[in-house]
């Protein structure tokens, strides 16, 4: 949902209704995962995606209904082995759709979702979706604060306390309350949409490859940061608006730049007097992917050096040099692509295979989407 939130948050302000549908659990092949959202707003106008194209016309629909008579809709799309559902999915999966009427007055919540999201800051959206509660009832939670009510207030200690567990990494699902926020399976089903501040990807080495690779991070929801030592090539019209360009020594950069799990690091300088130093620095912290441009003559020049240093080899295990994968590329753009595949292959543990040479579930089971 937060590629569509700036749309969404000009028609909150105008105070115009709109449907909001969100994917609250899946299962087998789904085409996208819980979080996914699809909004209609005046005219007729839809932003967003909940399957890919399968079973958008009937969300449609119903979203429309949501607005027009103010209660919220939870529906199964697709085909179990013993019923047929609303809509089939191409793809054969199922999944569960709730679809919500937002306005100021029905979610107070949404504009505190909104706001975090827009500044970086980590936020989860609460939602009823079945049990005793309002069914589209909402809360916002922050690390400081708490906005909305689910209208009881065990209930809101509980999930409170649930979300802001699962802040830092994002987490996303269904959660069940009883009436006093105790877990229980048959009570109040509650869907936790965490919003984690965007990871990092670190781009060291302002050359023309680093501008396309920035270029792609951004696309893929990162907060970019370019570094070079050189301030010649370390300027901000060299690289896509939003990136942050910094001219420093890149392994103190990386000493003054907090990583975590979800960090991502390429490393395109391509000289042994800013790689190793770097590399040294980066392999011993936490990071999602570390990658290093150069040939294989490179690499193991590279390697010699960082063995030499007392780099270990469970350290040097992490390190994906030559970066990318194997696409035959050339030019920045390319080569960009080769690296961005290379980190979503590893981030959902894809093979890197064609999908033709490959069977079973083309989407495996998978954490969240936002």
């Amino acid at each position: 949902m937060r590629e569509i939130l700036p749309v969404l948050s000009g028609w909150y302000a105008s105070g115009v209704p709109f449907g909001l549908a969100t994917v609250v659990s899946v299962s087998r092949s789904a085409p996208r995962g819980p979080g996914a959202a699809m909004a209609v707003g005046p005219a007729q106008e839809v932003v967003g995606s909940v399957s890919g194209g399968c079973v958008e016309g009937a969300v449609f629909e119903l979203a429309q209904e949501v607005v027009a008579d103010g209660r919220s809709r939870l529906e199964t799309f697709g085909y179990s082995d013993d019923d047929a559902y609303a809509v089939g999915l191409t793809c054969g999966g199922e999944i569960t759709v709730l679809v919500r009427p937002v306005t100021p007055e029905l979610d107070p919540a949404f504009g505190a979702v909104a706001e975090a999201v827009a500044a970086g800051d980590p936020v989860t959206v609460a939602t009823v979706t079945d049990g005793p509660a309002r069914r589209g009832a909402t809360i916002a939670v922050r690390p400081d604060r708490l906005v909305g009510s689910l209208g009881a207030a065990g209930l809101d200690a509980a999930v409170t306390a649930d979300a802001r567990g699962g802040l830092a990494v994002g987490a996303t699902g269904l959660r069940h309350y009883g009436p006093g926020g105790e877990r229980r399976e048959d009570a109040v089903s509650v869907f936790l949409h965490s919003f984690a501040s965007p990871p990092r990807m670190l781009v060291f080495g302002a050359i023309d490859y680093a501008a396309a690779v920035a270029r792609i991070g951004d696309f893929l929801g990162y907060r970019v940061t370019v570094c070079d030592a050189r301030p010649v090539f370390a300027t901000p019209r060299r690289f896509p608006p939003g990136v942050e360009v910094v001219a420093d020594w890149p392994h103190r950069c990386l000493r003054a730049t907090a990583t975590d799990e979800r960090t991502v690091v390429c490393v395109l300088t391509h000289d042994p007097k800013f790689d190793v130093p770097l590399l040294e620095e980066a392999l011993r912290r936490p990071a999602a992917y570390i990658g290093a441009m150069g040939s294989r003559r490179t690499h193991d020049d590279r390697r010699r050096r960082l063995e030499q240093a007392g780099v270990t080899e469970r350290e040097l295990a992490r390190l994906r040099s030559p970066i990318g994968l194997d696409l035959g590329a050339r030019t920045p753009e390319e080569v960009a692509v080769s690296v961005a595949a290379e980190i979503v292959a590893l981030r959902w543990s894809g093979s890197g295979a064609p999908l033709t040479a490959t069977s079973g579930a083309i989407h495996p089971a998978r954490g969240h989407a936002s």
